[in-house]
């Protein structure tokens, strides 16, 4: 998948007006109609992050941001958060920044602002065929589902249309013979101005194949032709979560975290990070609103039944000790920053969810791959250009794009092979709770140690230290995904999960 395009301030700023569905700085005579005395409208019009006491009523919600000088995009009262919008640059400092916090704006502070890969995913990546897609069975191709033992758990059952696997990435092709089937249009909206549309306009892909390929090796159709997923009977939804320019803002996920909540799924990949801090420090200015915002959203979703998978990232950082961040915001003005405690990956450092690691087809973790004791719970096949299986010509990940296939490697390639899985899980326990099913992974997971050796160049340095023992470590959590397991008659849900 190629680097997003490049684009100027100030059209960015265009763009994020167009996106939000806003119109430009208004006149001195509509803002004192408007808006309450002592509020300015230079523009440009950005989108914010509000927190709320729990309990709070959405329309003492409403007036708060209405005195504040903005206006209520939408309101989640089960969580006490809002998504507003304010041409005021004095709206976040009215509510105080331990309450409200706008990642436009730290993406507007840039100059030039560049784009990111989605998650920056694709550590190394291959183009898409272009041959039709339904022409041939490309399943000899597909290592990764070898690896986990899918092949042998579809000859048992390739899991339960009851069960939905919400896909939080940047769209899901609609008119992939490969998807049509699993995939679910009436569960699919469009999250990009922090609020649902369920319109297809709105969760269709438009500038990124990334969701469409992740969608593919969760949920691809066994059917002879193409590729197969890991979980091919369930259902898959698209929840549009990265913008045109390849931004995940905050508001963005916590709407998909709702959508999901509210609509019956039952798992939610999450191959990305949080724009516009790689790392998230909650007690540094602003911050603390999106983790704050976050984590009230994944528990929300956790507590209504939905399991949260997310990838690790690909910056081979250990997250337990990440050091110096020279990275964000991801903007094109990255400066560098002492990380202390209290700076996390988000979604995937957060409470409750499944975080993803990346092996190549040696079973190895992967060069890029982020890692670290109690920061990563499961490994997955993700790909590696360094490392090639017996007989294997393609190092990456096989899986749908719009229009063919394609070859990506990353973590985001990594996670949906443990959503597939947990899919699996869900459709052989009905019922079992995110907690089970979390245990069920772990339990079910086979066993990698750390290598004795990680010297990828060559060099006589190691690249990386694992530390932790065989059946849990730095490297491979638990270890590597077994769907296989996660359809046997012998998986048992453990009585305290």
């Amino acid at each position: 998948m190629p680097l997003l395009r490049r684009v100027t301030v100030a059209a960015l700023g265009a763009a994020l007006l167009a996106a939000a569905g806003l119109a430009g700085p208004a006149t001195a005579g509509a803002a004192e109609e408007q808006a309450p005395p002592g509020c300015v409208q230079p523009g440009p019009t950005l989108r914010y992050l509000v927190l709320f006491d729990r309990g709070t009523a959405e329309s003492d919600a409403g007036a708060q941001i209405t005195a504040a000088c903005g206006t209520a995009a939408v309101y989640y009262p089960e969580i006490a958060v809002a998504v507003a919008t304010s041409p005021d640059p004095g709206f976040a400092e009215r509510f105080g920044t331990d309450r409200a916090y706008s990642a436009q704006a730290e993406a507007l502070n840039g100059a030039p602002a560049a784009r990111k890969k989605v998650d920056e995913t694709l550590a190394t990546s291959r183009s898409p065929r272009t041959e039709p897609v339904d022409s041939v069975d490309r399943g000899h191709e597909q290592w990764d589902m070898d690896q986990i033992k899918a092949p042998q758990a579809h000859a048992v059952t390739g899991g339960d249309r009851r069960v939905v696997v919400g896909v939080l990435d940047s769209g899901i092709d609609p008119s992939h013979p490969d998807l049509v089937k699993a995939l679910d249009p009436g569960l699919s909206a469009g999250c990009t101005t922090g609020k649902a549309d369920p319109g297809q306009a709105a969760w269709a892909p438009t500038t990124s194949a990334h969701g469409t390929h992740v969608a593919g090796i969760i949920a691809a159709a066994e059917d002879g032709h193409g590729i197969t997923g890991v979980a091919p009977g369930v259902r898959l939804a698209s929840v549009k979560v990265v913008d045109d320019d390849g931004f995940i803002y905050p508001e963005y996920a916590v709407c998909g975290f709702m959508w999901a909540a509210t609509h019956g799924m039952t798992v939610t990949n999450n191959s990305y990070f949080v724009d516009p801090w790689e790392f998230n420090c909650a007690g540094q200015r602003g911050q603390h609103v999106v983790t704050e915002a976050l984590r009230r959203a994944v528990g929300f979703a956790t507590a209504k039944g939905v399991l949260t998978v997310a990838a690790a990232t690909n910056q081979g950082t250990d997250l337990t000790r990440p050091g110096t961040d020279s990275r964000s915001p991801d903007n094109g003005a990255a400066r560098s920053r002492r990380l202390g405690e209290d700076c996390a990956v988000l979604p995937a450092q957060l409470r409750g969810v499944i975080a993803v690691s990346s092996v190549g087809a040696n079973k190895v973790k992967a060069s890029y791959s982020s890692y670290g004791l109690g920061a990563i719970d499961l490994t997955a096949p993700g790909g590696d250009g360094r490392q090639r299986g017996s007989g294997e010509t393609q190092p990456c990940v096989l899986s749908t794009v719009p229009g063919g296939y394609g070859y990506y490697c990353g973590t985001s390639m990594a996670a949906p092979h443990v959503s597939g899985v947990a899919a699996l899980l869900a459709s052989t326990h009905p019922g079992a709770s995110p907690a089970t099913l979390t245990a069920l992974l772990g339990e079910q997971a086979t066993p990698v140690q750390c290598p004795n050796d990680y010297d990828l160049n060559d060099t006589g340095v190691q690249d990386a230290y694992c530390s932790g023992y065989g059946s849990y470590n730095g490297f491979y959590g638990h270890g590597l995904v077994n769907a296989l397991a996660a359809v046997s008659d012998a998986a048992q849900a453990p009585s305290n999960p």
